[in-house]
């Protein structure tokens, strides 16, 4: 049987006060809880998927360049644009639908860099 290690770690210092117990930083400076900006060449891709999904036609946007409720509020207003449902996962915008034209459009029109992606 393995034994539990304790998550304990330092939570102040003489020296800077209360720490994270998780990066190890002062409380100021701590970043752990902020949204880490997205890894990305600069294109948005707006793609078409069908796979798991019954044969149904999902529009997917990704490589967004926002992070958080501005990503959210993005999302949203896509999704009333093309009137249609949709959900933000993981970073993806997904839009129900064959929606790629009017999207690129979209988004070109907000200063996106855009191209379509896949078949």
């Amino acid at each position: 049987m393995a034994k539990q290690q304790s998550s304990g770690g330092l939570v102040y210092s003489t020296e800077f006060g209360r720490t994270c117990p998780d990066c190890r930083e002062p409380i100021e400076q701590c970043c752990c809880g902020e949204p880490e900006q997205p890894q990305s060449d600069g294109i948005v891709r707006v793609a078409r998927e069908t796979k798991g999904r019954g044969g149904k036609v999902v529009t997917l946007v990704t490589g967004v360049p926002l992070v958080g409720a501005e990503l959210k509020t993005l999302a949203k207003e896509l999704k009333k644009k093309c009137g249609v449902g949709g959900v933000l996962k993981d970073g993806v915008i997904e839009i129900q639908g064959e929606q790629r034209d009017l999207l690129v459009s979209e988004l070109s029109k907000r200063g996106f860099t855009v191209k379509k992606s896949g078949g």
